[in-house]
């Protein structure tokens, strides 16, 4: 990540301007570049929101590498229990997903430490995904009622609308009669 450049002489005294009579302090201008898929996740954040889907994506493309890396990781800590790196991804694989087979099992001590967190990390996988999946179908349901009109808090909003529009009315007709 690149870092930003040092201050310059405008920028250490916070009441001075450039030269454009632009206060320079505190501007991001001088903001380290971001990469090219932090630009393309944050556009798309600011004009959609992150969508289940591409959240669903994200998650999935996150734990992919996980568990490469995790399966290089116990291949390279215990080679007699792994002997090749694409065991170790079979075993990380396993074990994210809770399945565990038991066909291969870490024998270190810092084999079973990485599986504590492969095993934790595929509980909260299972559960954000069980959550997106949820959240599309509620979605899909309340506009769905929406654009039927059934909806009920609209139903009861509306109904709430009309006993206050009946209760100014009457306050009102109160109001000139008392005059």
């Amino acid at each position: 990540m690149l870092s930003p450049p040092p201050p310059g002489p405008s920028e250490l005294d916070p009441g001075r301007s450039g030269a454009d009579g632009i206060e320079i302090a505190g501007m991001e201008k001088d903001a380290p570049q971001q990469r090219p898929a932090e630009r393309w996740i944050f556009r798309k954040m600011q004009t959609k929101g992150l969508r289940p889907r591409y959240a669903a994506y994200l998650i999935a493309a996150i734990w992919f590498v996980v568990v490469a890396a995790f399966g290089v990781v116990e291949h390279l800590i215990d080679r007699e229990s792994f002997p090749t790196v694409w065991l170790g991804m079979w075993w990380a694989l396993q074990t994210v997903t809770t399945v565990g087979y038991g066909d291969v099992v870490p024998d270190q001590t810092a084999g079973k430490v990485i599986a504590s967190f492969l095993l934790l990390g595929g509980l909260s996988l299972l559960a954000v995904i069980t959550g997106v999946v949820t959240s599309t179908f509620v979605t899909q349901a309340q506009a769905q009622r929406m654009g039927e009109g059934k909806d009920p808090v609209m139903a009861k909003l509306n109904d709430l609308e009309r006993g206050l529009a009946a209760v100014r009315g009457e306050l009102a007709s109160l109001r000139a009669d008392r005059r």
